[in-house]
């Protein structure tokens, strides 16, 4: 979905800071394996994947969960790369005619820029093309809602999970009050489910959804960069005219013409 990968630095020190620190002050507090309990984990783990594949339908959570990878190491194209490829083919197609641009869709890896190239090359309307691109770009859009609201919602049922975990303990407690040496294990699985569903919540789940969102809105720009830049080769404008065009998609410090 998202391609090829690169490192995510944001996400690396992300996640290194926050279960880095939260390790450390756990360590240096008096250790971890206190902090391990598996029936707490069982409680909030189990339960809110329960309650999630309740929520939604399997085929969606198991998408949901195909672009983990892609979320996390993103596609190595930006912006910039989509735009100077945009310019590349728009000269051919001025220079060669847009049947030459056949050859460039057989060695195109992204599937929606090829499909672009497969529009013009077979002079589809500039409107239908417009139509087919959009609806597009609207299916994905939609796909990555849903995978960021699968998120956020297991970022709300864990704490939830969490706090059900405590009750369960209190009762476990409150059952053996006359047997000292059963009233620690209720105490920690009532203590600890509710660290469990916090840690899982904001450490995990939650990040996963705005990461998510932030990578949908990326891969939107750039889909709709391209769409522009394949209609304007479509009507055959002049590539310096495409660049300055596509250049109101970038940050003004991007901004480098190939013209120059």
């Amino acid at each position: 979905m998202w391609g090829g990968a690169k490192v995510d630095y944001a996400t690396l020190i992300g996640v290194s800071c926050a279960f880095g620190l939260v390790f450390l002050a756990i360590t240096l507090s008096g250790g971890l394996w206190s902090f391990f309990d598996l029936p707490s984990f069982l409680i909030v783990a189990g339960g809110t994947l329960g309650a999630t594949l309740i929520t939604f339908p399997l085929e969606d959570f198991r998408r949901t969960l195909s672009i983990l990878r892609p979320a996390l190491f993103p596609d190595h194209s930006s912006a910039q790369h989509r735009l100077a490829k945009i310019i590349e083919l728009a000269k051919v197609s001025r220079t060669e005619g847009e049947l030459s641009l056949e050859n460039y869709s057989y060695y195109e890896s992204d599937p929606f820029l090829r499909k672009c190239i497969e529009l013009v090359v077979d002079r589809v309307g500039v409107e239908e093309t417009r139509k087919v691109l959009d609806i597009e770009v609207a299916s994905l859009e939609d796909r990555h809602r849903r995978g960021a609201q699968i998120f956020q919602t297991m970022g709300a049922i864990a704490p939830a999970m969490g706090l059900i975990g405590t009750l369960i303990g209190l009762v476990r407690m409150l059952e053996n009050l006359e047997d000292p040496k059963a009233m620690g294990p209720a105490m920690a699985v009532a203590i600890l489910t509710t660290f469990y569903g916090a840690i899982l919540a904001y450490l995990v789940f939650l990040p996963l959804a705005g990461k998510l969102r932030a990578r949908s809105e990326e891969e939107q720009l750039i889909k709709q960069m391209t769409i522009e830049g394949i209609l304007c080769i479509a009507e055959g404008m002049n590539p310096r005219l495409i660049e300055s065009r596509l250049q109101s998609f970038l940050r003004p410090e991007q901004r480098l013409s190939r013209f120059s």
